[in-house]
């Protein structure tokens, strides 16, 4: 049995991250096996638990995924001692309308799996205050249940104390309390943290927050509040099919955003993945039947991917006799050009008429539904994608055939509706599964 815990706040930026990381690694460090998953959207988060940990993270969603393959997705926990999940947002902070088992907020991954949670608070400019909203969380939902929180960024040891005074007031366990320390900040980006592949330091500062939060947290304590738990024996597996039985995907610092189960998905299914970079003006390898360039942040290197002619000339090639599908950032790569966000208009490969632009941002933050008119590898027309949509870009054209009806969580719709054209198709968000 693990010791299964959800790592949740009242709000983004309070620590979440890091101290699932800290959690994550001073257990390792103690010769435990931990496991760690991801509530919500968030594809950038996994890469990290990932490196602190030594296993690979997925994501769990409410709104996109039914209970059957959150369950098949967490039986990988199975053989750990210790199951960290880390929230997203807010603990209670989800969409308006309900989706396929929850709104996306980290508190129904806590019930659906009995996990407890521990709160990370952040006391800044309050004192008692802080427990109030600990217990106001705590009885919220009477389904969610407060194992005891971590006080963040404590400017003083009077600070601390009347905080930790208050919260045993209203029978609150403090399992520690961190001072400020700059020193284990993840570096941020537009899009939240910068990823984990692109930082050669990840290791050594995912160990300082280990010593740090091992100083200052009473990492036994954690544990004896924790859940003891098994998972069960799931009724259903992943709702994605492959997209081909040997599919190219484009892989490197321009292209990396894809979601950890997707893969496991179509590897399950006895697909091959046939890595290749653009960035190091590569082409799809002739033997796969499709090819999928995912998103990531191709406008940081836009001028290099309009440089490579070898892989604009190859991708061109191979979009005429087999599938090619983009999401968000891949998905600008097959459109005519890319504005960086210097104005610098980059010429892309032709492949969709899709012009975007950075020099103006605009927010696109949401889940998405998406009912195809036409195909797209792996599922078909009148297929029902669930998928997240998250970037700055302004759509200057989308003049191809639209590939969906798309929705926002409150069932709007959409402009973004992703493009078709031939045998190349695009889409702005990322897929997570279809409905069943």
């Amino acid at each position: 049995m693990a010791a299964s815990l959800v790592i949740s706040a009242p709000a983004s930026g309070v620590g979440k991250t890091t101290l699932t990381l800290a959690l994550a690694r001073a257990w390792r460090n103690r010769g435990l096996n931990v496991q760690c998953f991801k509530s919500g959207p968030d594809y950038i988060d996994p890469a990290f638990h990932a490196a602190a940990t030594g296993r690979a993270s997925v994501n769990v969603d409410s709104w996109a995924m039914d209970r059957g393959t959150i369950a098949h997705l967490v039986i990988r926990g199975a053989d750990a001692d210790v199951v960290l999940a880390e929230g997203s947002m807010g603990l209670f902070d989800g969409v308006a309308a309900r989706g396929v088992s929850g709104t996306g907020a980290t508190a129904d991954i806590a019930e659906m799996l009995g996990w407890p949670v521990v709160l990370v608070i952040d006391p800044s400019g309050q004192a008692q205050t802080a427990a109030a909203i600990a217990a106001g969380l705590r009885d919220y939902r009477p389904g969610v249940r407060l194992a005891g929180v971590v006080l963040n960024r404590v400017a003083s040891p009077r600070h601390e104390d009347l905080v930790r005074r208050a919260l045993a007031d209203a029978g609150i366990a403090v399992f520690g309390a961190l001072p400020r320390h700059a020193e284990i900040s993840l570096p941020k980006r537009h899009l939240g943290l910068v990823q984990a592949e692109e930082q050669a330091e990840i290791g050594k500062l995912i160990d300082e927050a280990a010593r740090f939060v091992a100083e200052h947290v009473d990492l036994d304590a954690v544990l004896r509040f924790a859940a003891n738990w098994s998972p069960q024996p799931a009724a259903s597996g992943f709702n994605v099919a492959p997209p081909g039985q040997r599919i190219a995907l484009a892989r490197d610092a321009a292209f990396s955003f894809v979601y950890p189960h997707m893969l496991e998905a179509w590897r399950a299914a006895g697909a091959e993945i046939l890595l290749f970079s653009p960035l190091a003006d590569e082409t799809p390898d002739a033997s796969a039947d499709i090819c999928w360039l995912p998103g990531g942040y191709p406008e940081l290197h836009a001028g290099r991917i309009a440089s490579n002619a070898r892989f604009r000339s190859g991708l061109r090639a191979f979009a005429e006799t087999r599938p090619v599908h983009g999401e968000c950032g891949g998905y600008m790569v097959l459109g005519t050009a890319l504005t960086d966000a210097d104005g610098i208009r980059h010429e892309m490969t032709g492949l969709l008429g899709l012009e975007t632009s950075f020099a103006k941002r605009r927010m696109h933050l949401g889940y998405r539904l998406a009912e195809l008119a036409a195909p797209i590898p792996g599922h078909q027309a009148g297929a029902r994608l669930r998928g997240h949509e998250f970037h700055y870009s302004t759509i200057l054209a989308q003049p191809d055939t639209p590939l969906a009806v798309v929705q926002d969580a409150t069932g709007a719709v959409i402009a973004e509706t992703g493009s078709q054209r031939g045998l190349a198709t695009g889409t702005f968000f990322h897929l997570i599964a279809e409905d069943r």
